[in-house]
C-alpha cells in the first residue's frame, strides 16, 4: 500500500464551492481507475469545523506503484496542475489498514494526523504500536476505515481515517468528505503491511 496527498491551500476569501462544483463534475473520474485503493476527495473550510484555512487536499491509499504511476504521469494529474498550480505530492509507504464497523456508509468526515518519529526510539516497537492504534481507530463507533503510513525521509507518520459523522475527539485535521472512489479497496491488505 502506498499513501499519497497534495494540498491547494486556498485564499481565504476563495468560494469553497467552486472546489465542490469541481468534485461533482470530476469525481467519478477514478471510481475505477486500476491500481487505486481509495481516493478520498476532501476539504477544509476556514472557519469551519475548527479549520484556519480554506484547503483542497484529496488523500489516495495506492495498491500498485503503477496505478499511482499513470495517475501521476498518464495525465489526470495535469487536470488539478493547470487550475491550481503544481503542488508538492507527500507519499508514504503503508504500515497499516483496517476497515471500521461503519464500512457500508457514506463518509462525511476525514481526519489526518501527521506524528514524528521520535530519535531514540525501537523502530520495530514503534511502528507496530502504530499498526496496533489503527486497529483501534477503525474499531471506534462510526469509524469506516483508518490507515498509516511512514515517510522514511521525514521521518514522520501520517494517521488517516474516515468517519460516517464528525471524527472523534483527537489531535489532527478535519477534513469535510466530497467523494470517495473505492475501486480497489477491497484489495488493500488489512493488518500490519509487513
Amino acid at each position: 500500500m502506498h499513501a499519497m496527498q497534495y494540498e491547494f491551500t486556498l485564499p481565504a476569501d476563495y468560494d469553497m464551492g467552486v472546489i465542490r462544483s469541481r468534485v461533482a463534475r470530476v469525481g467519478h473520474l477514478l471510481d475505477d481507475w486500476e491500481g487505486l485503493g481509495i481516493k478520498t476527495y476532501v476539504l477544509r473550510e476556514r472557519g469551519v469545523h475548527g479549520s484556519p484555512v480554506n484547503q483542497y487536499g484529496p488523500f489516495y491509499l495506492w495498491n500498485t506503484a503503477e496505478g499511482k504511476n499513470r495517475f501521476l504521469w498518464g495525465g489526470a494529474f495535469q487536470g488539478p496542475v493547470d487550475d491550481f498550480g503544481r503542488p508538492a505530492v507527500r507519499q508514504w509507504t503503508g504500515l497499516a489498514f483496517e476497515e471500521g464497523a461503519a464500512t457500508g456508509s457514506a463518509p462525511g468526515f476525514a481526519l489526518r494526523r501527521r506524528q514524528a518519529v521520535p530519535d531514540g526510539v525501537e523502530l520495530a516497537a514503534f511502528m507496530a504500536e502504530t499498526a496496533a492504534e489503527t486497529a483501534r481507530l477503525a474499531a471506534e463507533d462510526g469509524a469506516a476505515l483508518a490507515a498509516a503510513a511512514v515517510d522514511t525521509q521525514a521521518w514522520e507518520v501520517v494517521h488517516f481515517s474516515l468517519w460516517e459523522h464528525a471524527a472523534p475527539e483527537r489531535d489532527g485535521d478535519l477534513f469535510q468528505v466530497l467523494h470517495l472512489s473505492a475501486p480497489g479497496r477491497d484489495r488493500l491488505t488489512r493488518g500490519r503491511q509487513w
